[in-house]
């Protein structure tokens, strides 16, 4: 998500500067849209606090969005302290140099729609529900947002107008969209499958998502950093960012939505539970309406359309800086 955010960034004029570790592989967005060249590029580790720090406060940014994350359920599983070591850990080291740089005013943690306690609820979880996870990632971004909290309450309640600094976490749906390449999610997992010719083999068939598409959020991540730059304390606080309620759908469903999009390609669902496989939610739900209300966000495609946008990214031969923003502004029209 961070080179979709990058791109939209720079479009508008702003001077962008990333910290992450190197691409995943040589496909990432990153690499083929030459990021490097558009924006200033750290490449870092987030639990380096003194890298972290030092670039903090040689930038100095006004806005932080942190995105920074392990961010795989079944490497959790595999690597829990490495995920506890990023999620939280690097979530401190954030916070801590965004509290010791004066020019640094905005902070935005994006954590994940799982972060609520779980109870397979059909009504959708809201910013007030309980925190809780299952598993090493779920429980990572739910320590995650406490990191968030107390921060919040115990160093950015009391400063002036003048050099106020305002906190806010955005818990965000699945997020699908073009450039994504990680293992053991279903668009990479489909679309490696059908680049290959292979089938697909889905492992979780009925499990309902908020599918959400990447520049959905992205707008309203700048929506709400807007906000919270212009001081209006009331933006600070926990975001819910996802769907509607009308527009959830399976894992099969998406599936087969590819499929007819694309007019090719096959899937099956795995016959047996493996014995190493890991605990899966078989539904969840965000519950959007504070965004609704008080940014005036919505997401605006519908599924078919998000799955069109897709399909259009992991199918184009030439994909570069220029065909990501030919995706941005095509997605913007449909806004205006």
């Amino acid at each position: 998500m961070g080179s979709w955010l990058s791109i939209w960034l720079n479009e508008l004029g702003a001077k962008v500067v990333g910290y992450a570790l190197p691409p995943y592989t040589n496909k990432d967005n990153f690499v083929v849209a030459k990021l490097k060249e558009k924006i200033i590029s750290i490449t870092g580790d987030i639990r380096d606090f003194n890298i972290l720090y030092k670039t903090f406060k040689k930038y100095k940014p006004e806005i932080i969005v942190h995105l920074a994350a392990q961010p795989l359920v079944r490497r959790s599983y595999k690597m829990p302290k490495e995920t506890y070591d990023v999620n939280v850990g690097g979530t401190i080291n954030v916070f801590e140099a965004f509290r010791n740089v004066n020019e640094s005013r905005v902070l935005i943690n994006i954590t994940t729609d799982k972060c609520y306690e779980n109870v397979e609820s059909i009504k959708g979880y809201c910013e007030e529900d309980r925190l809780g996870g299952y598993d090493p990632y779920s429980s990572s971004k739910a320590c995650s947002e406490l990191v968030t909290s107390a921060y919040r309450n115990s160093f950015f309640k009391n400063f002036t107008s003048q050099e106020q600094k305002i906190v806010s976490s955005v818990r965000s749906g699945n997020v699908i969209g073009g450039g994504d390449w990680q293992e053991d999610r279903l668009i990479p997992d489909c679309m490696l499958a059908l680049l290959n010719n292979q089938e697909i083999i889905i492992r979780n068939p009925n499990a309902i998502r908020p599918w959400q598409y990447v520049l959905e959020l992205i707008r309203g991540i700048l929506m709400l950093a807007k906000k919270m730059w212009d001081g209006d304390t009331k933006f600070s606080g926990a975001w819910n960012f996802g769907p509607g309620k009308d527009d959830l759908f399976s894992v099969q469903q998406i599936v087969e939505k590819i499929l007819q999009n694309l007019g090719k390609g096959n899937y099956s669902v795995q016959s047996k539970k493996e014995p190493n496989d890991f605990h899966e939610t078989q539904i969840l739900i965000l519950d959007c309406l504070k965004a609704n209300k008080y940014l005036d966000w919505g997401s605006i495609l519908t599924i078919n359309e998000t799955i069109g946008f897709l399909c259009d990214w992991y199918m184009e031969e030439n994909i570069n800086y220029d065909f990501n923003v030919q995706q941005i502004n095509k997605y913007l029209k449909k806004i205006r």
